[in-house]
């Protein structure tokens, strides 16, 4: 019988996928950004045609962004277009022209091959300010190879600012490198412009550990089933502001209360940036979600340890008395949800 463990065919297997993986990600994230790069063009010069009226560009992007999200799905509302405008403008005095298109003559595509960074990359870069500090760091990332993590890490030791104060530049520069970190294919695949951008849906995984993933499927069904007009809306809601995403692990309407009920869980001790990232989302569905005649959202932040379970309730600050008393009602109380947390906890 052929046995492959006294060869090296397989391992020969394993690096032509890991290879093909790679040259994969490589292809789609640079396709992505000189579509992004090309779409911001567009704009830029559908806005300057239009130029005579003062609110045609806001207009433009509104009704482009419901254009798009209608045909594409994610990855396309009014924030997001703007960002390609910005890099178009911050961009287009860098890159040279290198193919025409169909268009008449006269009119060449601005398409370019000179972008050799992930699009999470540009937008961190273009949050820059100072144009001799965003080049040395898309230099520095493109020579060294620095993965968006590592991208962030050496703008927040101020790099550029230590090496041109310095006379040892060099040693500088060997110092900052140690310690990097460099994502593997198969993560960046996940990343989520990546998976908006080729239609794939994003990847459900999510828990730290198999108690929380066990604790929220418990918390899901315990508040369907409490029969006080809870209705399931997302697990795992995806919010992004620029390019930081965040995920909330449970999402419900109450249909009495006539609000979206948040649901974080964390395990261990309770921080307070739990509390303040949990007042972030409930800001958001209040000013992006939320409908006129709908009440304020409520957050709920449950946190577990090995000494006790913890819950908090993040509530609209102009509460009425009639919405308060419904919500007592309605909502499952601290005390069964700190029992719900530790039956899980005991059942370990």
């Amino acid at each position: 019988m052929y046995n492959l463990q006294n060869h090296n065919f397989h391992t020969q297997i394993v690096d032509l996928l890991q290879s093909a993986r790679q040259q994969v990600l490589v292809v789609v994230n640079k396709t992505m950004v000189i579509t992004y790069f090309e779409i911001g063009r567009m704009i830029v010069e559908e806005e300057q045609n239009g130029k005579e009226r003062a609110d045609y560009g806001k207009s433009l992007l509104k009704e482009l962004s419901k254009i798009l999200t209608l045909e594409f799905g994610k990855g396309f509302s009014v924030t997001n277009l703007q960002q390609r405008k910005k890099f178009y403008s911050i961009y287009q005095k860098q890159q040279t022209l290198s193919a025409k298109s169909n268009l008449p003559i006269g009119k060449q595509q601005t398409l370019t091959a000179e972008f050799e960074l992930s699009w999470s990359h540009y937008l961190t870069l273009m949050r820059m300010d100072n144009e001799n500090e965003r080049k040395f760091y898309e230099i520095e990332s493109v020579k060294n190879n620095w993965s968006v993590r590592e991208l962030k890490r050496q703008y927040d030791t101020a790099l550029f600012t230590r090496l041109a104060l310095s006379r040892n530049k060099e040693k500088i520069k060997e110092l900052s490198t140690k310690g990097q970190v460099l994502e593997k294919p198969k993560d960046a695949i996940k990343d989520p412009y990546i998976l908006e951008f080729i239609g794939l849906p994003e990847n459900t995984e999510y828990s730290e550990s198999d108690l929380e993933q066990k604790i929220i499927d418990k918390l899901e069904h315990f508040l369907l089933e409490l029969g006080t007009g809870f209705t399931f809306v997302a697990r795992q809601k995806r919010i992004s502001f620029d390019d930081k995403h965040f995920r909330i692990d449970l999402v419900f309407y109450n249909r009495i209360l006539k609000s979206f009920v948040l649901i974080d869980l964390k395990i261990g001790e309770l921080k307070h940036q739990d509390i303040g990232q949990m007042q972030m989302y409930v800001n958001y569905y209040d000013r992006k979600i939320r409908l006129k005649d709908e009440n304020k959202t409520i957050g709920i932040v449950l946190c577990q340890n090995k000494s006790e379970s913890v819950v908090e309730y993040t509530l609209p600050e102009d509460n009425e008395q009639i919405f308060a008393s419904r919500y007592k009602t309605v909502l499952p109380s601290k005390k069964e949800l700190k029992l719900l947390i530790e039956e899980k906890e005991n059942q370990r």
